[in-house]
């Protein structure tokens, strides 16, 4: 593709709607740890809706964050927030190895529910919960949130409207010191732990959106003495022969950026390229900035809130799955990573 060549290269603007606009509806809260705190922050902030309230195997881990975020109802128990009557919809927290059980849990006491990312351990447990959902008609939807932030909407617009020309190669990292010094949970085979289901998931996401399903892949990694990967990297063909260089590490830091390179341009995500303040530049083939969006939010919105106002949106609109994060966009990543844990060899007890 060449682009005529009075035709300038611009950036589109973001058609992410503004998350204070969605529909107001009451969460519950399956597990209170530190990314249950980020979400109930940005429900309180960015949205109209409420947590209403929280459940944990610890009563006093529940009323803890219930008081933290002023939430009316604690619980000792998941069997008793999902029974709650007072809760529209479920977002489930816990490690990656529960997410099955909790979300099926959920659906089977007929609550909508939201999957923090990963979806599950592997694809077949995320087809169980699709299928339970679908059996009761109810919307279930992967928390995946960088997929709804603005500045993903421009990475979509830009590849649906080939605005950089034909896509010749991805490349996207995410590496944070997480181990052997950080949470317990992410050494633990048994708790779905390593570096790829918590932060490689980013990369695998965000070349699935603009490569779709790979063709072909490789992958390579180092594990732990528990036999989770610390380190993992992933080459994948797309179907238009464009390349994608993914990486992921829990042992150090890395930039964390992203870049697509077109044949026309290219479009460059600053670190970290799946956050709330990435921005993003269009570079042209002679190397030069030709247009640039900043990546920060309004002081009243958060990252996550944007994930959950789409869910709200879609809860009152009767529709069981998201048009921007389709079951069929979970089950691919999912499948993604299935087959490189299998190249690597990381298996999780009880798969």
């Amino acid at each position: 593709m060449t682009l005529p060549i009075d035709v300038p290269l611009q950036l589109p603007q973001p058609r992410t709607p503004d998350p204070h606009e969605a529909p107001a509806i009451r969460w519950g809260i399956i597990a209170p740890g530190g990314i249950a705190h980020t979400f109930a922050e940005a429900v309180t902030v960015g949205t109209a809706s409420r947590v209403v309230a929280v459940g944990s195997r610890s009563s006093e881990r529940a009323r803890d964050f219930a008081d933290e975020f002023a939430i009316q109802t604690a619980y000792g128990s998941y069997e008793e927030l999902v029974a709650d009557d007072d809760v529209d919809a479920v977002y489930v927290a816990s490690p990656h190895s529960e997410h099955r059980d909790h979300a099926l849990l959920a659906i089977e006491a007929g609550k909508p529910v939201l999957v923090e990312k990963a979806f599950a351990r592997n694809a077949a447990e995320a087809r169980q919960v699709m299928l339970a959902a679908e059996a009761r008609g109810l919307l279930v939807m992967e928390a995946m949130w960088s997929c709804f932030l603005p500045h993903y909407d421009v990475v979509r617009h830009v590849v649906e409207s080939r605005l950089i020309g034909d896509i010749v190669a991805v490349f996207a990292d995410h590496g944070q010191c997480l181990y052997p010094d950080g949470p317990a949970r992410l050494a633990q085979p048994e708790l779905a732990g390593g570096a790829l289901l918590d932060l490689g998931v980013y990369p695998v996401a965000f070349a699935d959106l603009v490569l779709g399903a790979p063709e072909r892949l490789t992958a390579t990694g180092t594990l732990t003495d528990l036999g989770v990967d610390a380190t993992t990297t992933i080459t994948v063909t797309g179907a238009g022969g464009a390349h994608g260089v993914l990486s992921c590490t829990m042992a150090a830091v890395t930039p964390g950026t992203a870049v697509i390179a077109g044949t026309e341009a290219r479009l460059e995500l600053s670190g970290a390229f799946y956050g709330a303040g990435s921005g993003i530049r269009l570079v042209n083939r002679a190397n030069e900035v030709i247009d640039e969006h900043d990546g920060g939010l309004p002081e009243d919105l958060r990252g996550f809130s944007y994930e959950a106002a789409e869910f709200a949106r879609c809860l009152r609109a009767g529709e069981t799955e998201s048009p921007i994060m389709p079951h069929a966009t979970t089950l691919r990543v999912m499948e993604t990573m299935d087959e490189v844990r299998r190249q690597i060899g990381v298996t999780y007890p009880g798969e």
